[in-house]
């Protein structure tokens, strides 16, 4: 979240305020979902397979439904930047990459 305020912020200061506002749009909305998952899938255990199968459908459906928001906000306001709001969904997905990327190119095997 803080690569996205940064990165949006430089975007706001360059004068692109839609690109720097869909960047901190789509990565809030980012975070909330790993929240949201990390909250639903301890819930799926201990449970028969058709509660289970249910319970992770509607953590799906939550989910999903959840992510398309910043999509419609951007697609309905021009204020926002559908590519950056796009770039914003997949930010924490990418900094976990590149951390597991750094991490593993990294000249010290102990970091």
């Amino acid at each position: 979240m803080v690569a996205a305020i940064i990165v949006g912020l430089a975007f706001v200061l360059a004068g692109s305020k839609p690109m720097g506002k869909g960047l901190i749009l789509g990565t809030l909305f980012s975070v909330v979902n790993f929240v949201i998952m990390g909250q639903l899938i301890p819930q799926q255990l201990g449970h028969s397979q058709p509660k289970t199968y249910l319970i992770s459908f509607g953590s799906i459906v939550i989910r999903y439904s959840l992510l398309a928001l910043p999509l419609v906000v951007a697609l309905k306001f021009e204020q926002f930047n559908l590519w950056t709001v796009i770039v914003g969904i997949f930010m924490i997905q990418i900094v976990i990459l590149v951390d597991h990327v750094r991490k593993r190119f990294s000249s010290n095997p102990g970091e």
